[in-house]
């Protein structure tokens, strides 16, 4: 597949007719894969009569329509995507795509509303269907050397304006009583993948749950901060190593939470200067879209787009899940 820029994409796609047969390239690179039976197979492509289909509403639609030749029924190349029986134009579908796909700090959604030409509510739906893309939804278990760190999303509570300033907290971990939203993140440290979860608390108790759901523990090793809570999750693994943030250790030798660090370190600069605040009950979607890109930081922007595209396949996502 040639490099993807913007520029490029304007060329390859000057009108959503072209949008179809960009997306089939990407999904389809040999054969039409019909979404209902799976069959792969050189299927019917309906030729359509005149400009293009009349749809239900009298419109013209330029959508490119197959038949299957195993189970005989009709499919697109959205079908049962995220793309799915959207109003909007593929065209801005494959645009916005990209940037979400290759900017690093993400994109917010009055920027897609500007820059598109679509509704607030529209440009917001999207991000949010391709941020559903973007999980990890068939995770195997991690494997290898894992480092465990937590930390808080959110606004400071005593600059609530109109609110009763809180009660400072004195002690080693006063976050630990904070009302911001705390997310544990694991990262592999032999591979690179990181894969991020809100939590109710940071209790030995929640963060050990959470570990043992991702983790291979009877084949991993672990590595933390002094953070009592990683105690009794450590001693049902391989090994457990730590690094005491109190005392001004940093890094020991290999043994380091580091690159939690930075990966938070950039995910809290990309919330404050892109999407400005999150809400708690949306923060998991996006944690999503930022373990994306950091997991496959190694590949360029083509590569990524490209599995994003396969990763729309079987996700067909209403209005109603992603608000509820």
């Amino acid at each position: 597949m040639p490099r993807v820029t913007v520029t490029q994409l304007a060329k390859d796609i000057p009108d959503d007719d072209s949008a179809y047969q960009y997306l089939e390239k990407l999904r389809w690179p040999n054969q039409p894969v019909c979404p209902h039976c799976g069959s792969i197979n050189d299927h019917y492509f309906l030729t359509p009569q005149g400009e293009g289909r009349q749809t239900r509403t009298g419109t013209i639609s330029t959508r490119r329509v197959w038949k299957c030749k195993d189970c005989r029924k009709q499919f697109s190349v959205t079908t049962g995507t995220i793309f799915h029986g959207t109003r909007v134009s593929l065209r801005v579908w494959i645009f916005v795509l990209f940037e979400m796909a290759a900017n690093k700090n993400g994109i917010a959604a009055r920027e897609i509303e500007r820059k598109y030409g679509v509704a607030p509510k529209t440009a917001w739906l999207m991000t949010q269907k391709i941020r559903e893309a973007m999980k990890n939804r068939a995770p195997g278990m991690m494997l290898g050397t894992i480092v465990a760190d937590e930390t808080w999303i959110g606004g400071n509570p005593k600059n609530r304006h109109g609110e009763p300033k809180p009660e400072r907290i004195v002690g080693k971990r006063p976050n630990m009583h904070t009302e911001k939203t705390p997310v544990l993140s694991l990262i592999n440290a032999d591979t690179g993948e990181i894969r991020s979860a809100v939590v109710t608390d940071v209790t030995g108790k929640t963060l050990g749950k959470v570990i043992r759901d991702q983790v291979n523990m009877a084949s991993s090793g672990l590595m933390t901060d002094e953070s009592s809570a990683y105690r009794q999750i450590g001693r049902e693994m391989v090994s457990h190593q730590a690094v005491n943030h109190s005392d001004g250790e940093y890094v020991r030798g290999e043994v380091s939470t580091n690159k939690l660090e930075n990966f938070f370190s950039q995910l809290k600069r990309s919330i404050d200067g892109t999407h400005h605040s999150i809400s708690k009950e949306h923060l998991n979607r996006y944690l999503g879209e930022f373990d994306f890109r950091y997991s496959t930081r190694d590949l360029d922007d083509t590569e990524r787009m490209g599995l994003l595209v396969d990763q729309t396949a079987g996700l067909r996502v209403s209005y109603k899940r992603i608000k509820r």
